[in-house]
């Protein structure tokens, strides 16, 4: 369904109503002028009666509708009962063919959609808070509507799929999301959308075909680019279009699940780190055993298992490949089959390996080969690939060690983009820190905030978000320390349940976990992650300059002008006194 006109629906209606309603028309206009020349009875002196046009319409007014009233001006004569007879079944008619005109048009696909199409401009038109436009409601952009919706954002859906619309309308989500059945790739979509629309924040393309995604990507680039644009692409080609477009953010699930392989190979704590900060909301991480170093078997060479092999041999590690179709590379060492049977894998050395990759497009395939190379070899280190979220009960059954959902591994990277765009420089510097340092810094949160997934966010020092401080320092009353901020507005202040992660500054380079004497100047940027009362508490001291000034003396002042007088009146006094 493609985007209409506001006055479309009325077009379609008076199109669809035409014809009935003409004949309702000639019905009426005759059954008048009819009555009007039909003699009726003499009046007392023998002149015979006529009806004016007005008594004409008035009489088949109340009598077209069914409602019924009488003969009047006075009782009609024979012939003009005639004529009434003849013209009310002639209405009846008239009627029958209009309303089942009407209950057709009510039935009729085209009317409905472009009924829904004018519910959904009127929901885009009425939203007053910052919304992302979610383009395809699959598994992917499930996750992120839910994540959305409990961190407190809107989302506006388009999804080619009607039967994946109802159910997002099933949904139990706080806020409702405007959701319209269309194509994604048609720009006049995206606008009929709300891509112009000054609360947009960001578009997000998710659907299963990559080239409806780069159409997005365009259309963002193009009609919208101070907008930030996040696109799945699970092919080379793809990715090589829209990075060409200027597209900032691409993500490719597989090659990103390549990245966090390669870093769970040579960092494991900046590994679950990194999981742990960019987690979705309301779950839990499980630390995982360290992938071993060894001979590894990988089945299914598709786009997945490339990445895969990249991956282990870039960590020195030799790789035994099952595919169905070994092409001849000597670079490798190939098996021919499918993985599920316990031939090709005794054939690729499954019982010497210390690890196994079961990578096919197959959850079904997955699991039986993961299941059977365990019996082969129980102390294997096995990696999953999920292709559904609706196979979960299956695999977490199952207890792999790592399980790569791409549809998850999306919606972690877009939340971490769009909610916190301060967290991608520091799991950059996460990536490029060693072991030690990552390790140290993982057991210090997770002991601190455990292994739920944590509130992550970003604070501006500026006048938008945080106006109390924003003035303390316009004020140059004295030096402002993040220790000294970083305190909760309760008795007693003690430390909020918090930690910094990173500082921005202009013209600086960025600092990874500023301590408690870190001076506060106007522009900076910084990142926390903790408990989300922490995020809470340090949001009023932000805004509220009375708590700012508890919070930063233990002085509990009253709030508003007339009180802070009669205080200050007060406290001159008793040091009168005194």
């Amino acid at each position: 369904m493609t985007s209409s006109t506001p006055t479309s629906t009325i077009f379609l209606v008076l199109r669809r109503l035409r014809t009935p309603l003409i004949v309702l028309i000639i019905i009426f206009a005759l059954s008048v002028l009819g009555l009007t020349l039909v003699p009726g009875p003499p009046d007392a002196s023998g002149v015979i009666q006529r009806l004016s046009f007005f008594h004409a319409v008035y009489f088949f007014s109340y009598t077209a509708t069914t409602i019924g009233f009488g003969e009047i001006p006075y009782a009609f004569s024979e012939q003009q009962r005639l004529w009434v007879t003849l013209c009310i079944y002639l209405s009846v008619i008239g009627w029958a063919y209009t309303l089942g005109t009407v209950f057709a048009m009510l039935q009729d696909k085209n009317f409905l959609n472009a009924v829904a199409v004018q519910r959904f401009a009127r929901q885009v038109r009425s939203l007053r808070e910052h919304f992302f436009l979610v383009c395809g409601y699959g598994e992917t952009g499930r996750l992120i509507c839910k994540a959305l919706d409990e961190l407190g954002y809107r989302a506006v859906v388009i999804e080619k799929d009607e039967t994946k619309v109802g159910d997002l309308e099933l949904q139990s989500y706080s806020a409702d999301m405007p959701a319209l059945c269309a194509d994604a790739g048609e720009p006049d979509t995206l606008l009929f959308a709300g891509l112009n629309s000054r609360y947009c924040r960001g578009v997000i393309a998710l659907t299963n075909d990559d080239s409806t995604n780069l159409a997005v990507a365009i259309a963002a680039r193009l009609l919208a680019p101070a907008l930030p644009a996040l696109c799945r692409a699970e092919h080379s080609d793809t990715v090589a279009n829209m990075a060409s477009f200027g597209t900032r953010h691409i993500i490719n699930p597989f090659e990103q699940f390549g990245e966090y392989m390669a870093l769970a190979l040579h960092s494991p704590a900046a590994y679950h780190l990194l999981l742990w900060l960019t987690g979705l909301p309301g779950t839990t991480v499980t630390r995982h055993r360290d992938p071993p170093a060894g001979k590894w078997v990988l089945c299914g060479y598709g786009s997945f298992g490339k990445v895969m092999t990249e991956a282990l041999e870039n960590a020195s590690l030799p790789v035994t490949i099952i595919d169905l179709s070994p092409p001849v590379d000597p670079a490798h060492h190939w098996i021919k089959g499918d993985g599920t049977g316990a031939d090709a894998l005794a054939a690729a050395g499954i019982r010497e390996a210390v690890g196994i990759v079961a990578a096919t497009g197959n959850d079904v395939n997955n699991l039986s080969i993961v299941v059977t190379a365990h019996q082969m070899n129980p102390g294997l280190f096995t990696v999953l690939r999920q292709n559904h979220v609706a196979n979960r009960a299956l695999f977490e059954a199952f207890e792999s060690d790592f399980t790569m959902v791409p549809s998850e591994i999306v919606a972690h990277e877009c939340l971490a983009i769009l909610t916190t765009p301060l967290l991608a420089p520091f799991l950059a510097a996460v990536r490029k820190a060693d072991d030690a340092w990552a390790e140290a810094l993982l057991l210090d949160v997770t002991s601190r905030f455990g292994w739920d997934v944590p509130a992550v966010w970003s604070v501006a020092i500026n006048i938008a978000q945080a106006p109390s401080v924003y003035r303390l320092l316009m004020r140059h009353e004295a030096r402002l320390k993040l220790g000294d901020l970083l305190r909760a507005p309760v008795t007693g202040r003690p430390e909020l349940a918090c930690r910094p992660l990173l500082l921005m500054r202009e013209g600086d380079p960025p600092r990874l976990l500023p301590d408690a004497d870190q001076e506060i100047l106007l522009g900076d940027q910084l990142l926390f992650v903790g408990e989300e009362a922490a995020r809470k508490e340090l949001g009023l001291t932000l805004f509220n300059a009375h708590t700012l000034k508890y919070v930063l003396t233990g002085l509990d002042s009253p709030g508003g002008l007339v009180w802070e007088w009669l205080a200050a009146r007060r406290r001159e006094k008793n040091a009168a006194h005194g």
